[in-house]
């Protein structure tokens, strides 16, 4: 069983009811009935929540998805109604709290694929599918697939793995004409972002967002849209298919706790341990780095 290497206690806010700790974010409910969203520094790998933050991280995490929101608000609606500070909150939740509207969510990982690697990539090797799709022969790790597809995955517990389904299944779920809204929202969003980001010399390979519907039954993106935490993003000047691809995300721990280094045992029920200070740096240059890149402004918060 996997989880947080130690659950951080949930700071008191008056005003404030707190209702989850997540793997990255705190959801609170304000005295309006809003949900008040705060991005931590935790970073999460191998579905242990580490001990270790990385500085900046929910601030990077939360102003890129306001961003994005601004670019595909044409698109579709999103779930912020302010980036105000919580009377009362804590100086430090500046640049990484929302104030979201409350949304009946849909139970439902919605991930588009662009690039066949990560789970995709495993459940092609053995059936030459993903999510019960059939793909083209000859693929290998990296390779863009002939068109982008929805490939939905049941949210998880904490510690927990979400698990690929295939479009019949959530059909069954969550019924036929949420289904298909899912996957035509889902697919706009994925390939209006692959083009932004592609102008920006980097490859959206997958994404997974997730979606609400508001009291006028009208579909919401929801939660966080197209960071490092939620996207896999590679340098186009370096895409090579048939090798793992760098990337701007959290490679770094992944690697260190793999090494010898770390001395972790990643089958073992045993935390992994703190990270290095260098680790800790190389990954908040990476976060920043996609940032700046995308929006094309510096970081300066």
């Amino acid at each position: 069983m996997s989880g947080f290497v130690e659950k951080p206690e949930p700071l008191q806010v008056p005003g404030l009811v707190h209702l989850h700790t997540g793997k990255v974010r705190d959801l609170y409910r304000n005295e309006a009935g809003d949900l008040v969203m705060v991005a931590t520094d935790r970073i999460s790998a191998y579905d242990w929540v580490l001990p270790s933050p990385i500085p900046d991280k929910g601030k990077v995490l939360t102003q890129l998805s306001l961003w994005w929101f601004d670019q595909l608000k044409d698109l579709i609606p999103n779930h912020v109604l302010s980036t105000e500070l919580p009377e009362g909150a804590p100086a430090d939740w500046a640049g990484r709290t929302l104030i979201c509207k409350s949304l009946d969510m849909v139970p439902v990982e919605a991930v588009a694929r662009g690039y066949l690697t990560g789970s995709g990539l495993v459940e092609y090797n053995a059936s030459r599918t993903v999510c019960g799709l059939a793909l083209p022969k000859g693929l290998e790790d990296g390779s863009e697939l002939p068109a982008p597809i929805f490939t939905p995955a049941t949210k998880a517990e904490v510690g927990e793995h979400d698990e690929n389904v295939s479009y019949e299944e959530v059909a069954r779920q969550v019924g036929a004409e949420t289904a298909t809204q899912l996957r035509q929202a889902t697919l706009a969003v994925y390939s209006r972002a692959r083009d932004i980001a592609r102008e920006r010399g980097i490859i959206l390979a997958d994404t997974k967002f997730e979606f609400g519907f508001d009291k006028d039954g009208t579909l919401i993106l929801a939660d966080e849209v197209l960071t490092p935490d939620s996207s896999r993003f590679w340098p186009a000047d370096q895409w090579q298919p048939g090798r793992a691809q760098p990337s701007y995300d959290k490679q770094f721990v992944r690697d260190w706790l793999t090494s010898d280094a770390s001395g972790w045992d990643r089958k073992s029920e045993t935390p992994p341990p703190a990270l290095p200070d260098e680790v800790v740096t190389a990954t908040r240059a990476k976060y920043i780095e996609a940032y700046q890149l995308l929006t094309g402004t510096p970081w300066s918060l």
